[in-house]
C-alpha cells in the first residue's frame, strides 16, 4: 500500500500537501501510461503542426493561425504539466529560480488555452456576421497583435510575484525548494491576484463564447445564403464551449483533490489513485482533445495529416483549399 506524507509550511492563506507514494509496479505503471499519453499527443500535435506548416495557405489564414498557436500551446502545456507531476511524486526539490520557470510557462499556457478559444470564436463571429469587412478586420497582424496581447496579460500574473519574491529577498530564488505554483506565495495578496485573474479570464472567455455563439446561430437562421458556412461555424464555437468547459474543470483540480482527500483518508491507497485519475482526467484529457475537436474534423487539414501521419504512403500529396 501507498504511504502518504502530508507536510504543510505555507501561511495559512493557502493550501498545499506534499505526498509521497511508494515506488510500486502499479505507480510505475500509472505515471508511464501518463506520461507516454502526454507524449503521445504531443507527436500528434507536432504532425499537426508540420501539416499547417506545408501549405503557404494556412500561414496566411487567421483561423489556422489560432489553431497552430492552440495546438503549440497545449503541447508546452502538456510537457511541462507531466514534468511538473513526475518531480511531485518523486518529491524532487529545484532551485526556486528553475521551479519559477516551470510555473511562469505552465501558467501562461494554462491561462492562454481558453483566451485562445475566445479569440477562435471571435474570428468565427466575423467571418459570419460581418463577411464583408472579415479580411479587413482578421488580419494575420491583427491575429498575431491579439496572441501578443493574451500572452503579455497571462505572463503578468506570474512575473508580478516573482519579482515580488525578489524584492522581498533577493536571494530567495536561489534557495532549494518543492516546486508547486504556491511556493511563490509569500503576502495573501498574491493568492488573491491569482484568484482573481482566473476569475476574470473565464468569465470573459464564458461572455465572449456565449455571445459568438448565439449571434452565429442568430445569423444562420436569418440569412439566405451561405447557410452551409454559417452552419459549420455554429458547430465549431460550440465545439468552443464544450472545450471551455473542459478547460474551466482545469481550475477545479486543486479542489477536487482536497474534497477526494477528505472523503477518502490520509491512509487510504484509494486516494492515490482517485488523485491519478484526477490528474488524466481534469489536466490531461482537455490538452488531447484539441486535435481531434479541430484538426481531424476540417476538410483541408484532414487529409494532408493522413498524409503525413502515414509517412507519406500516398503516392500523390493531398491538395487542399481553405474556405
Amino acid at each position: 500500500m501507498a504511504t502518504i506524507n502530508i507536510t504543510d509550511t505555507k501561511p495559512s492563506f493557502t493550501y498545499e500537501q506534499v505526498y509521497k507514494v511508494d515506488f510500486d509496479a502499479a505507480t510505475v505503471t500509472k505515471i508511464a501510461v501518463a506520461v507516454l499519453l502526454s507524449l503521445f499527443f504531443v507527436y500528434i500535435n507536432c504532425i499537426m503542426l508540420f501539416t499547417l506548416g506545408s501549405k503557404s495557405m494556412f500561414h496566411e489564414t487567421p483561423r489556422y493561425i489560432l489553431f497552430a498557436h492552440m495546438l503549440l500551446n497545449d503541447s508546452i502545456l502538456l510537457l511541462v504539466t507531466t514534468v511538473m507531476y513526475a518531480m511531485s511524486l518523486a518529491l524532487a526539490n529545484v532551485a526556486k529560480a528553475i521551479c519559477s520557470l516551470l510555473v511562469l510557462i505552465s501558467t501562461c499556457t494554462f491561462q492562454n488555452a481558453p483566451l485562445t478559444l475566445a479569440l477562435m470564436s471571435l474570428e468565427r463571429y466575423v467571418a459570419i456576421c460581418f463577411p464583408l469587412r472579415h479580411c479587413t478586420i482578421i488580419t494575420p497582424k491583427s491575429t498575431g497583435i491579439a496572441l501578443g496581447i493574451i500572452w503579455f496579460a497571462t505572463s503578468m500574473n506570474i512575473l508580478t510575484d516573482i519579482m515580488f519574491d525578489l524584492v522581498t529577498d533577493p536571494s530567495l530564488l536561489l534557495k532549494i525548494t518543492f516546486c508547486t505554483r504556491e511556493k511563490l506565495f509569500v503576502a495573501k495578496w498574491q493568492a488573491d491576484k491569482t484568484q482573481g485573474f482566473d476569475l476574470l479570464f473565464f468569465v470573459s472567455v464564458t461572455v465572449i463564447i456565449l455571445f459568438t455563439y448565439i449571434s452565429i446561430m442568430i445569423t444562420a437562421r436569418s440569412i439566405s445564403s451561405n447557410k452551409e458556412s454559417a452552419t459549420k461555424a455554429h458547430k465549431t464555437v460550440l465545439l468552443h464551449l464544450i472545450q471551455l468547459g473542459l478547460c474551466l474543470t482545469s481550475f477545479l483540480y486543486a479542489t477536487i483533490e482536497r474534497i477526494l482527500y477528505m472523503m477518502t483518508g490520509s491512509s487510504s491507497s484509494l486516494f492515490i489513485h482517485l488523485r491519478y485519475l484526477n490528474f488524466l482526467i481534469v489536466l490531461i484529457l482537455p490538452r488531447c482533445l484539441s486535435p481531434l475537436i479541430y484538426g481531424l474534423r476540417d476538410d483541408a487539414v484532414r487529409p494532408l495529416f493522413k498524409y503525413y501521419f502515414c509517412y507519406r504512403t500516398h503516392k500523390i500529396k493531398p491538395v487542399v483549399n481553405v474556405v
